[in-house]
């Protein structure tokens, strides 16, 4: 009896370990602890038994806790070895090598993601997330953080109601875990690389009730673009334990404070008057010295889980994030769009901005089975607010605006800052999003399982949003839209299975029409159809998905406007037009052998426009991407790897072109010690340049890097 115990309090903790999503559809109710940690060799066993597929269980989809194999929609992960392996600290570099998933990194600080043809607009920590402005992301995550990150393609009109037929990013944090411990990491590299991070768990409760986890990443280098410089600390602090024999309390906090100088604001321009093409160091930048973006942020949570009974639990979670930007930055553009035949023809555009945002999220929710006709099904009942305030004040340019600037590439000497008038307010705007949601997976039979869920929104706002134009309607109606989910899975064998689902879902738009005012809602549509294998004794999936999206009244770039004497004249406008996608995604990962893991997907794409013909060319219509590693069984203390993405073809509105092309990276480890593992990292091995960010103009991707790196065990 006493060792029965004991392994249900230590099947608890590694499931709280592993996170929110992960093994919660197995974890055990909370019970009291024991009286002291087991450490019995058989005990310590079954745990591992118990963790074996914590990584395959998600409740990214759906918001039930559901093996990825049983999930009606296409879900993949980058986890925590592989980021590790691959050098990938940055969040931009790690969903780079994410299938389906493409990155358009248009300027050094700010990016878009985009899947299956639209941006992805929902970033999710843990399951809780607001839209992004635009759907771009300033700076990025630090991956020490988290666990894994979880990709879902496709609408999720489940979780949150807000969004499109792309998908939604999760990050999954780090949890405190049931024993003493961590890491501490040491990296140096190209362009002075110097980065340091630290990783230490610590029981804090003699009866093993409460534990703790701190992190924090301090990291300085400079860049292959003139003069970019990137400082950036990152602290996480998160404590849970017990309340009572039911309860399990949650507390976190992560702080950000990343400096960078001399960042680009804006695209390069590639074309040149008489329709040829530049070709430029990949070093060029349009950034000045005196320029910079520096931005601090503050994201606290709380979470409480509470066993109503066996089967039955509540779940309260509140998370608040603040955020603040201040600015110094510089547009370098040409006011017809192209070159002169010499590299002139240039302007600058100087730019000074303080900014913040405010987020607060709190979300509650009922979750358990029950049993009907004879069969055990799974229900989720929620109901949430999200409210998003920002601010934007600019401090005017008195002088030297518009300016020309020398042939391109030029240096980062050649443009005088201006004076700066007083700070004055910019732009405000708020958002309110309030949403009751419902799921259920039914067990039809033994082999047929329905997955149905409804999620009703109401949808306040006013004001600008962080990156929109201020557009003239200043007050709006309340959008209030319903989005049902239905899927349908079928288990043809214990080990493959079928599924088609169908959702839909809307998005506010920040883009605003010909007369300066927001554009409607967009309202978008995906179906899926797929199949889902687990081989070898469950250690590889496969997935094969066929899917079909509509986006109706999306954004479209249309022009500026021409409104002199108005405070709208020059503004860019848009309409909304209905764009569709189709086409199929592939991917298989896991391990071949036990010593060999990979990772392979490829994803076609077609996009057209309402008039049946090509659209959102700055997309490619063919990708692949992998990760494989081994270890070298002639010497077991070495592992290698190589990783990397192919691309078709793209081509940007205005001309902008960049022919099919693959980058690969790729990894040697060595265990010096079981405590100590050195590895070298080397970034596009064969220094292939391209252009990247079509999206918004162009950008070069960063040239062969390498990066040495020391793990220590603690």
């Amino acid at each position: 009896m006493k060792q029965q115990f004991l392994m249900t309090a230590c099947a608890l903790a590694a499931a709280l370990a592993l996170g929110d999503s992960a093994l919660a559809q197995s974890a055990p109710a909370p019970v009291a602890a024991a009286s002291q940690a087991p450490s019995t060799d058989a005990t310590l066993e079954k745990i591992v038994i118990a963790g074996k597929r914590a990584n395959r269980v998600s409740k990214g989809a759906t918001g039930l806790p559901m093996d990825v194999k049983d999930t009606p929609q296409t879900i993949s992960s980058i986890d925590r070895e592989d980021m590790t392996n691959f050098g990938l600290t940055g969040s931009n570099d790690a969903l780079g090598l994410a299938t389906g998933i493409n990155v358009e990194q248009y300027e050094t600080n700010r990016a878009t993601f985009n899947a299956r043809g639209f941006d992805i607009q929902l970033t999710q920590v843990d399951g809780l997330g607001m839209t992004n402005s635009w759907g771009t992301v300033v700076g990025r995550e630090d991956t020490f953080l988290f666990d894994r990150i979880e990709l879902i393609r496709g609408a999720n009109g489940l979780l949150t109601g807000v969004g499109n037929s792309s998908g939604t990013i999760n990050y999954i944090r780090k949890r405190p875990k049931n024993e003493d411990g961590g890491e501490v990491s040491f990296s140096l590299g190209s362009y002075g690389l110097k980065r340091a991070a630290v990783d230490y768990n610590k029981v804090l409760t003699q009866d093993g009730k409460w534990a703790g986890r701190f992190v924090a990443v301090t990291e300085d280098k400079d860049s292959y673009q003139r003069g970019l410089k990137d400082k950036r600390s990152t602290l996480y602090g998160v404590v849970d334990g017990q309340i009572g024999d039911h309860g399990v309390l949650t507390l976190g906090i992560t702080a950000v404070d990343s400096k960078q100088d001399s960042p680009t604001w804006g695209s390069l321009t590639l074309l040149r008057a008489d329709g040829t093409q530049g070709d430029f160091p990949v070093g060029s930048s349009t950034s000045q010295d005196w320029t910079y973006w520096n931005t601090k942020s503050y994201n606290a949570f709380a979470e409480y889980t509470h066993q109503l009974s066996k089967d039955w639990e509540a779940k309260v979670t509140y998370n608040y994030r603040h955020s603040n930007e201040a600015t110094k930055l510089f547009y370098a553009f040409s006011n017809s769009g192209v070159l002169n035949n010499d590299n002139t023809g240039l302007v600058g555009w100087p730019y000074r901005s303080l900014g913040a945002t405010d987020n607060n999220v709190l979300d509650a929710n009922l979750n358990g089975k029950f049993s009907a006709f004879g069969r055990e099904h799974t229900l989720l009942v929620g109901l949430s607010q999200s409210r998003e305030k920002t601010a934007v004040d600019t401090f005017e340019a008195l002088n030297h605006m518009m300016d020309p600037l020398p042939a391109f590439p030029y240096g980062g000497n050649v443009y005088t800052e201006p004076d700066w008038g007083p700070r004055a307010p910019s732009t405000r705007g708020s958002q309110t999003l309030t949403r009751f949601y419902a799921a259920s997976r039914l067990a039809l039979t033994d082999a047929l399982h329905a997955v149905v869920g409804v999620n009703a929104v109401k949808l306040a706002r006013d004001g600008a949003s962080i990156y929109g134009n201020a557009a003239t309607n200043k007050v709006y109606p309340d959008t209030k839209e319903t989005s049902p989910y239905v899927g349908l899975t079928y288990d043809f064998t214990p080990d493959i299975m079928g599924y088609v689902s169908y959702s839909n879902i809307f998005q506010n738009q920040d883009q605003t029409d010909i007369k300066g005012e927001y554009l409607d809602p967009m309202k978008g549509v995906n179906t899926e159809v797929g199949v889902k294998a687990e081989w070898m004794n469950k250690a590889l999936l496969t997935t094969f998905a066929v899917f079909s999206a509509k986006q109706q009244g999306l954004a479209t770039y249309a022009g500026k406007i021409s409104a002199p004497g108005t405070s709208i004249d020059g503004q860019d406008y848009y309409v909304g037009q209905d764009v569709k996608s189709k086409g199929w995604e592939v991917e298989a990962t896991g391990r071949i052998t036990k010593d060999v893991k990979a990772t392979v997907g490829y994803t076609h794409l077609m996009l057209t426009g309402p008039d049946g013909k090509d659209t959102y060319v700055w997309i490619p219509r063919d990708t692949l991407n992998f990760r494989v590693d081994t270890r070298v069984p002639a010497l077991p203390a070495l592992r290698l790897g190589v990783g990397g993405r192919w691309q078709s073809e793209t081509n940007a509105t205005n001309g902008t072109h960049q022919g099919a092309f693959m980058t690969a990276n790729a990894f040697a480890s060595y265990e010096l010690t079981p405590a100590a593992t050195l590895r070298l990292n080397v970034n596009n091995v064969f220094d292939r340049k391209y252009v990247r960010g079509l999206a918004y103009g162009a950008t070069y991707g960063a040239p062969r890097t390498f990066a040495v790196s020391l793990d220590y065990k603690i």
